[in-house]
């Protein structure tokens, strides 16, 4: 049965539409050069809420999704982006988040030492705060080393912050630091309520910072006290196991609320870890923390762990180039890339 008369044309002929529609396929994705400027605060279940029009009377909170032109790209908080659609901020609006610029900073961790897979905790942050109690529970000062590896392999500053002295006395840990020349700041609950926050707040003046740590060792208290107008749920330590509760769920950035003429800042503040793998690190980057020492290593064998009978370390250190105690915290740090936190 013919469908079409006998001098049909092209035009007589009906084409079916797609299911996929008729627009042809390009590889030429948009520019988004109108795109807004906005950092990542927090993220929640594939949710961004990012803040844009920062500093200015515009300033908002926006809700916005990855892009799927972005395709596994990671998000992270800290990130500085672009950004198309409603960034209106009102209930229900949504935004796109279509590029990622580029990391000033990243700092990585894995679960384990044998764990292939590293994870993003923050970007473009420029301290590292290792918060960490004298007291219930106990300081574990090899979670603390392996927290400066990192730190120094992101190319942050650390800060170390004592809780809980009020409990027990803090020299004997800023004691075990001090070689390292790791700048410190020792709080308790009482102080905190008072004069203590402060004395935080001033090393933490115009930087963005993040605070980690272990369950337990007053990380959000702390975070409550620095930024009183954003109260996050805090938790208690297990008498029987001496570990804390999670009661962080998720990495948030707060802005640092400072009076007229001062700078302001940015804490972020990280769900607790029990546990912080290295697996991401080579340990012949973590020399480069050490700048005194760094010149010694000109005459080491190739590929010289520092830690082996022939490494030129050992001469340079005899003969007064730098501080016998310097050398050893290398090798501690060192060692954690090998060792677990219990250990």
């Amino acid at each position: 049965m013919r469908r079409y008369g006998k001098d049909a044309d092209e035009d007589d002929i009906r084409n079916r539409p797609s299911r996929r529609g008729s627009r042809p396929r390009t590889r030429i994705r948009p520019t988004h050069e109108d795109a807004a400027e906005g950092m990542v605060l927090t993220i929640d279940r594939g949710r961004f809420t990012c803040l844009i029009d920062e500093g200015t009377k515009r300033e908002r909170e926006i809700s916005a999704m990855k892009a799927r032109e972005l395709g596994r790209k990671g998000v992270v908080v800290g990130d500085r982006v672009a950004l198309v659609g409603d960034m209106s901020g009102e209930a229900g609006s949504l935004a796109r988040i279509v590029r990622v610029e580029e990391r000033d900073s990243v700092l990585r961790r894995t679960a384990d030492d044998d764990d292939p897979y590293e994870r993003i905790v923050v970007a473009n942050a420029d301290q590292l705060a290792i918060v960490c109690a004298l007291a219930d529970p106990e300081p574990r000062p090899r979670l603390i080393d392996r927290c400066l590896v990192a730190a120094y392999d992101a190319g942050m500053e650390p800060l170390l912050v004592l809780t809980k002295a009020d409990l027990a006395t803090a020299e004997p840990l800023l004691e075990t630091y001090a070689p390292l020349g790791v700048r410190s700041v020792v709080t308790s609950r009482e102080s905190l309520a008072s004069e203590g926050a402060e004395a935080v707040r001033e090393f933490l003046r115009g930087l963005s910072t993040v605070f980690i740590g272990h369950s337990g060792v007053g990380k959000t208290t702390l975070v409550n006290a620095l930024v009183p107008d954003r109260q996050r749920q805090t938790g208690h330590v297990n008498a029987v196991t001496g570990r804390g509760r999670h009661t962080t769920t998720s990495a948030l950035a707060l802005r640092l609320p400072a009076a007229k003429g001062q700078e302001s800042g940015w804490v972020i503040d990280t769900p607790g870890f029990r546990s912080f793998g290295l697996s991401h690190i080579e340990p012949s980057r973590v020399i480069h923390a050490f700048p005194d020492l760094e010149p010694g290593t000109a005459d080491c064998p190739r590929a010289c762990s520092h830690d082996e009978p022939d490494c030129a370390l050992d001469a340079w250190v005899a003969a007064g180039h730098a501080d016998p105690a310097r050398l050893y915290s290398l090798r501690r740090l060192l060692s954690t890339r090998e060792a677990r936190e219990g250990d």
